[in-house]
C-alpha cells in the first residue's frame, strides 16, 4: 500500500489509462477475425495498386497468387521483405506466380515506396481495412490498425494450399518458393 500512496494522483491516473488502453488493443487482437483456411476458396476482393488502378483478385486465375499482407511502407521488415519478393522475381515468373502485396496505406505510399525501393509487382491499398479483415490479418495497435504479416498462396483455380501467419522477412520470400515448388511437384498438371 505504501507503494501505491508514493505515486500520486497523477501518475496511478495516467497507470490505470495506460492499462485500459493496453487492454482494449488486446481485446480487439483477439476479436479478430480468423484468417481463411487452407482448402477454402481465397476471398476474391478489388484494390486499388500503386498506380491508382483496381486490381482484382480474380484477374490472376490460371496463375499462382502470392497474397502477402504486410504492415507498413518503408519499415524495415516490411522493405527487406519486399526487396526479397523482388529480388526472386524471375523465379516467381517461371513458376507461372505473381505477387500482390497488400497493407492499409494509400496508393501514393505504396507509389512512393516502389519508386524508392524498385519494387515491379503490385502493392495494393486496404485503406479501410476490409481485405485484410476477410484474411484476419488486422492487428490493432492502440491508435491505428495495420496488416499483419500474413501471405496466402494461392493456387490457379483460386483455392487457399497454403497459408503463413508466422513471418520471418528475411526469408519468407525462399519459404515461398519452396512451397511452390512443392505443390507444383505434388500436382498433376492437367
Amino acid at each position: 500500500m505504501k507503494f501505491w500512496n508514493t505515486l500520486g494522483t497523477k501518475t496511478m491516473c495516467y497507470v490505470a489509462f495506460t492499462l485500459v488502453l493496453l487492454l482494449a488493443g488486446y481485446g480487439s487482437v483477439c476479436a479478430a477475425a480468423k484468417p481463411p483456411m487452407v482448402g477454402d476458396v481465397a476471398p476474391d476482393f478489388t484494390l486499388n495498386s500503386q498506380e491508382g488502378t483496381p486490381v482484382s483478385l480474380h484477374d490472376f486465375r490460371g496463375k499462382w497468387v502470392v497474397l502477402y499482407f504486410y504492415p507498413k511502407d518503408f519499415t524495415t521488415g516490411c522493405t527487406i521483405e519486399a526487396h526479397n519478393f523482388q529480388r526472386d522475381i524471375s523465379q516467381y515468373e517461371q513458376k507461372n506466380a505473381v505477387i500482390l502485396g497488400v497493407s492499409v496505406q494509400s496508393s501514393d505510399s505504396h507509389k512512393e515506396f516502389c519508386a524508392k525501393e524498385g519494387l515491379s509487382f503490385k502493392l495494393l491499398a486496404d485503406t479501410n481495412h476490409e481485405v485484410s479483415s476477410v484474411y484476419g490479418s488486422v492487428t490493432n495497435l492502440v491508435v491505428t490498425k495495420l496488416a499483419a504479416r500474413h501471405t496466402f498462396l494461392i493456387n490457379p483455380e483460386g483455392v487457399i494450399v497454403e497459408e503463413f501467419l508466422d513471418v520471418n522477412p528475411s526469408k519468407h520470400s525462399q519459404e515461398v518458393l519452396a512451397a511452390i515448388t512443392q505443390l507444383q511437384r505434388s500436382t498433376p498438371s492437367k
